[in-house]
């Protein structure tokens, strides 16, 4: 995944120490209610589609933005699925993040999809009852989006 240049340098002073960053997840369905996903160039594998705001930037801005610089697909966003604190991650040059994420479902607004940066090795539509194997972070994302439910947030503090 790209770094953000505002990342970048605080990782100058940083080093490689825990960072607090806000981060969105967007779920695009389209008119079919098939859900929008890309196959990641970093892990290889497939993913739903996220990333981080700029600072200043609003979440849902993000979460268009977001959608159509990985994918060339428009959207627009619908609701809030959940916002979560995730469990630090550490990447392969042993940065650390941890990350505030808010989930949103989107509505497909035009666009093929396609590969549209060097983010993706790949973009499909997949039916919500065929979709490749995806980690647990995404599954439950998906399974708050597909249900009526109000906002998810864990209000217990247990994670």
């Amino acid at each position: 995944m790209a770094t953000p240049d505002f990342i970048s340098t605080l990782r100058a002073s940083a080093g490689h120490q825990l960072l607090w960053l806000p981060g969105v997840t967007a779920l695009v369905f389209d008119d079919a209610g098939r859900l929008l996903l890309n196959r990641r160039s970093d892990t290889r594998g497939w993913s739903v589609i996220g990333g981080i705001p700029d600072p200043g930037e609003q979440p849902a801005a993000c979460a268009v933005r977001e959608v159509e610089e990985e994918t060339a697909v428009r959207c627009a966003v619908e609701r809030v699925v959940l916002v979560q604190a995730v469990r630090p991650v550490t990447y392969g040059n042993g940065d650390i993040c941890q990350y505030m994420d808010i989930t949103f479902r989107c509505r497909a607004l035009g666009g093929e999809a396609r590969v549209n940066d060097d983010e993706s090795l790949d973009v499909g539509w997949f039916a919500v009852d065929a979709l490749p194997e995806l980690n647990e972070f995404a599954t439950f994302r998906i399974k708050q989006a597909m249900s009526d439910a109000p906002t998810w947030f864990d209000a217990t503090g247990s994670g």
